[in-house]
């Protein structure tokens, strides 16, 4: 069966460009030109990936980016946005966008993203049919297992979108190890394009909620001022 994408976009030219090259690339699209219809897409029949304009009418983008991640959903959402404001980019994030594009963008940038995330999503599902013990890796509480695309602190399982545990799995199989910031979007977003280095922060940022007992003080992903990030060194 081909991936599901729901695409939610206002303005209908776009919207039908964007499904048409979706389904000529072999993907099954659903197109919607507001809020409240793709979280009435979603209800019925919960997609593969969403693409989400920002500025959709009925609710906006972000409210429907913030409606999915509180019912639990961890489908992948790449946030379309005709604005360029640093504000409105890491706003997405924080709310639980994957990624971002800002618009104009080609196609072939908009299908290699929706490639990747949709690869990334196919891994965390199959992983839970792999054995939970094979190669785990761990740093004090904190224990992965990348097989089954788990991982736990204190024996507490944590829930992450795919994004999320490709970046924890990186930084944890590589401890101690300083990343920049365009070194991890090359690394696990597999781009590196001026501008989307934010995307990388905010990632941060949400795992550090999900891993630290105080995010402000984090044991596990530690910054390097003026270098980027690092995974401590197993103690």
């Amino acid at each position: 069966m081909p991936s599901h994408i729901l695409v939610a976009e206002d303005q209908a030219d776009i919207r039908e460009l964007i499904a048409l090259n979706l389904r000529q690339a072999g993907y099954a699209v659903t197109a919607v030109a507001d809020g409240p219809a793709a979280l009435a897409s979603q209800a019925e029949q919960a997609s593969d990936l969403l693409l989400l304009d920002l500025m959709l009418p009925g609710l906006d983008g972000l409210e429907v980016c913030k409606a999915l991640r509180a019912r639990g959903r961890a489908t992948p959402i790449l946030m379309l946005t005709a604005k360029s404001t640093e504000l409105d980019r890491v706003l997405g994030l924080e709310l639980g966008a994957d990624d971002y594009l800002t618009k104009p963008f080609s196609m072939a940038e908009l299908l290699a993203r929706v490639k990747a995330l949709l690869r990334r999503a196919e891994l965390l599902r199959a992983a839970h049919s792999a054995p939970a013990g094979a190669g785990l890796v761990r740093n004090g509480e904190l224990e992965i297992s990348p097989g089954r695309r788990e991982a736990r602190v204190g024996g507490l399982a944590l829930e992450f979108t795919a994004l999320e545990f490709e970046l924890l799995l990186h930084f944890a199989t590589h401890p101690g190890r300083v990343f920049s910031r365009a070194q991890l979007l090359d690394a696990v977003w597999g781009y590196t394009h001026d501008g989307y280095e934010h995307t990388v922060t905010t990632h941060i940022n949400r795992l550090r909620a999900k891993l630290e007992q105080d995010p402000m003080q984090p044991r596990y992903i530690l910054t390097v001022r003026g270098a980027g990030y690092k995974m401590r060194d197993p103690p």
